[in-house]
């Protein structure tokens, strides 16, 4: 009993460190621990709660300390944050991942008539799924599109909307379509959208596959770098949490978290099995740092392995 209650208490103090840290940064363990750090939250309550029933005094105090060290770089997800006083006119956007285009047609298409989403982004995209969207009445609700499907590989996205479409930025080719796009609002605003799908980090004894995740993080782009550029939204699948030092690096960069900005940042938004409760919150929308913030939502995605994600903000005038 000894051992094992020193065993736990290494381990979370070990889990602790490697946070702490920012061990994923590191390119010799960034295979193993990537994948372990998407568990901080669950692993902040393990080591409160065994701070509490561990019986040896020295192994309770050890897992105090971890949890009390993780539950401060995590509880502020859940606090909402004051906002900037933004004049332009307000975008409401969604995205969901299909889960290789199995997603429910009637679902997406109710969450944007329930939502009145202007812009919506898909992740693993098929040529099915996006025929039987278009049977459904998706683009009869958001006409314009930029998409690039791949067959029925999983590695197609795609981008619709209520209003015009353009050329958007120009990215670092990844594994998966990232399509880009530029919005024209009425009234002449315009905002760059960015459908977001990196490779998974896993498995985690795969060096390679975990260094394409980093990599393709890597090539998405910081916030308009003037006031004359149109604000970026990146939304869509990140395969990453802001446990994951490449996430953080993007707000580091100076894009906003809209779910951690409303206190919703420990919502999860995929879990390893469809019925199963959320585990992990992977999908975001990251919005520029002028913008108002005004709602956010994860939504149910029946046929998914995700949920869908809303948010809603005031763009800069």
């Amino acid at each position: 009993m000894k051992r094992r209650s020193w065993l736990a208490a290494a381990c979370l103090a070990g889990f602790g460190i490697a946070r702490l840290a920012a061990a994923d940064r590191s390119r010799r363990i960034e295979a193993p621990v990537a994948p372990l750090l998407s568990f901080t939250p669950q692993v902040a309550a393990a080591a409160l709660l065994g701070s509490l029933v561990l019986r040896r005094k020295g192994a309770a105090a050890s897992a105090t300390l971890a949890g009390t060290a993780l539950a401060a770089v995590v509880l502020p997800r859940m606090i909402r944050r004051p906002q900037p006083m933004a004049r332009g006119p307000v975008l409401r956007v969604a995205t969901a991942n299909l889960q290789h285009g199995r997603a429910s047609e009637e679902a997406i298409v109710s969450l944007v008539q329930q939502t009145g989403a202007d812009v919506l982004f898909l992740q693993e995209l098929t040529d099915m799924a996006a025929t039987r969207f278009k049977e459904a009445g998706l683009t009869d609700l958001l006409p314009h599109e930029m998409i690039d499907v791949r067959g029925d590989s999983a590695r197609g996205c795609g981008i619709y909307a209520r209003f015009p479409l353009s050329n958007g930025l120009s990215l670092t080719p990844v594994c998966a379509a990232q399509p880009t796009a530029r919005l024209e609002l009425p009234g002449g605003q315009r905002a760059d959208l960015i459908c977001v799908h990196p490779h998974p980090p896993k498995p985690p004894w795969s060096r390679l596959k975990v260094a394409r995740w980093r990599r393709e993080l890597m090539v998405l782009p910081p916030p308009a770098g003037s006031p004359a550029e149109p604000p970026r939204v990146l939304a869509g699948d990140f395969n990453a949490s802001a446990d994951h030092a490449h996430f953080r690096r993007l707000l580091r960069l100076g894009h906003v978290d809209t779910a951690s900005e409303m206190g919703k940042g420990l919502v999860p938004t995929w879990a390893p099995w469809r019925r199963s409760p959320g585990l992990l919150t992977l999908d975001h929308v990251l919005v520029d740092p002028r913008c108002t913030v005004l709602a956010a939502a994860v939504h149910q995605l029946p046929g998914s392995d995700h949920q869908a994600v809303y948010a809603e903000f005031r763009l800069p005038a």
